[in-house]
């Protein structure tokens, strides 16, 4: 390996860590919204701590605001995949529990990169 071949390596590492640094990160969420049916049902500020029973086709979901971070608690759709994505953080992030047709999406300071959230 010659001196030039190992300086090309370390300038590519540094490229490769900043192109991923800038690629992959994604702005903390203020807002979630909870949608019912595709309509909106709350948008609510992420900094107060509540807990809300949204009532669907099913029973109802339990959504969760804690911390600035947002969770679907409790669902009565069979498999429980809305549930499994545990704590959102970041805008952007979303759980839908299509079987009750309840979904929350955060949001941050600024508009999405995409137009629309459809199931």
């Amino acid at each position: 390996m010659l001196p030039g071949d190992a300086l090309l390596f370390l300038s590519l590492l540094l490229l490769w860590g900043l192109v991923t640094s800038l690629c992959w990160s994604q702005e903390q969420a203020t807002r979630v919204k909870i949608f019912q049916d595709g309509q909106l049902f709350a948008e609510l500020d992420l900094a107060a701590a509540r807990t809300l029973a949204i009532a669907g086709p099913l029973g109802n979901t339990v959504v969760e605001i804690a911390a600035g971070r947002a969770r679907i608690a409790s669902d009565p759709s069979p498999r429980q995949y809305c549930v499994r994505a545990g704590w959102l953080t970041q805008a952007g992030q979303s759980a839908i529990c299509l079987p009750n047709r309840t979904s929350i999406q955060l949001s941050g300071n600024r508009p999405p990169a995409y137009d629309s959230l459809n199931y």
